[in-house]
């Protein structure tokens, strides 16, 4: 299951946020093999399809996709030395597929801010100094033994993993992430297995007060290279204790189709290059994550392993198809249900029936 891990300061909203994601917490026993401890939450992909889907199907039970987020140790300026709890954050943060980074935009003086004034932009170079010279450290070592192996007879696999270290090493020394080095897909399946902070794909979480909350015309303080999501998270706690009635007025009331916590998983979904597919019958209505590109083999893989050597076809229906056709015999009575082989790419929202041989 797909990991992210939450940072920040201390005082920005961080654990507020988590302990409100988790009151969204799914049946855990629709997910073997999670052991879910108190400092992790496995949350439900907001889909609106799922339902409908379902309700045609008349299936006796529905199973969200879902992402886990784990609220990992707070962190301080000096962590990359051992400051604070910094080797537990570094430690965890290094297991995650993505950062969710929350930093403080809202005015408290109740809430006492670390540095003694609210400044986003600073607190998220904060971050980033941190993460970046721990990377150091890593992409140092690499490189000196990558240098080592070497001596001994140079390979096309050590070159190229020699040219990505390099690469990201001359970012970090320029006070940038390593996210943004030239990288060819060789040399990023060469260092993949680094697991480098700055190389996870980060989504700023800015918590804003209770008055911008609603604010479409919000303008991001972390300038144009970093994707932001402005978000009350004070509003939100309130929001999830809401019926989901009054929550539904709630929003309507900002302007909002979905909440801001919605808006974060949504958001997590996109920039870990995600999609959604279906399957969908009596017994159960499921979603199931791929990511973008997956081949039809490969997607039937992700329901069990032995469905992607044994791989024949898919019958495939778009969820727009199956649900205006009302279920699968009237989409294909339309012409709308197609039949697939090995090397179709699966779309986001497609309702698949993968026919695999014994």
């Amino acid at each position: 299951m797909l990991q992210v891990g939450i940072v920040g300061l201390p005082n920005v909203g961080k654990s507020t946020l988590f302990s409100t994601l988790t009151k969204k917490q799914v049946d855990c026993a629709n997910f073997p093999f999670c052991t879910i401890e108190p400092n992790v939450g496995i949350v439900e992909v907001p889909d609106t399809r799922l339902k409908r889907l379902a309700d045609i199907s008349n299936a006796a039970k529905i199973i969200p996709t879902a992402i886990e987020f784990v609220d990992i140790a707070g962190l301080v300026k000096g962590a990359h030395k051992g400051e604070g709890l910094g080797n537990k954050f570094l430690s965890n943060i290094r297991e995650v597929d993505m950062i969710v980074h929350v930093v403080r935009m809202f005015e408290d003086s109740d809430v006492h801010h670390v540095d003694g004034t609210i400044d986003p932009l600073r607190d998220v170079e904060i971050i980033e100094m941190e993460l970046a010279m721990a990377d150091m450290v890593t992409v140092e070592k690499r490189l000196a033994n990558v240098k080592s192996k070497m001596k001994s007879g140079k390979t096309k696999d050590l070159e190229k993993e020699e040219s990505a270290v390099k690469k990201i090493f001359d970012v970090l020394e320029n006070g940038k992430m390593a996210n943004t080095a030239d990288l060819t897909d060789d040399e990023k399946i060469a260092i993949k297995e680094m697991s480098l902070l700055t190389n996870k794909p980060i989504l700023y979480v800015v918590n804003v007060g209770e008055d911008a909350a609603s604010n479409k015309n919000w303008s991001s303080p972390l300038g144009d290279n970093r994707m932001a999501l402005p978000i009350s998270i004070k509003v939100e706690s309130e929001i999830m204790e809401m019926s989901k009635e009054d929550q539904n007025e709630f929003l309507n009331e900002l302007g909002f189709e979905q909440s801001g916590l919605d808006r974060l998983i949504s958001n997590c979904y996109t920039l870990l290059n995600l999609i959604t597919y279906f399957t969908s019958g009596e017994v159960e209505t499921r979603a199931w994550t791929v990511s973008k590109g997956t081949k039809a083999p490969q997607a039937a893989g992700v329901i069990h392993t032995d469905f992607e050597k044994a791989f024949i076809r898919a019958e495939v229906i778009s969820a727009t198809d199956f649900i205006e056709l009302n279920g699968e015999s009237g989409a294909r009575d339309a012409g709308k249900q197609r039949i697939e082989g090995k090397e179709y790419v699966v779309q986001d929202g497609d309702v698949c029936h993968f026919r695999v041989g014994v």
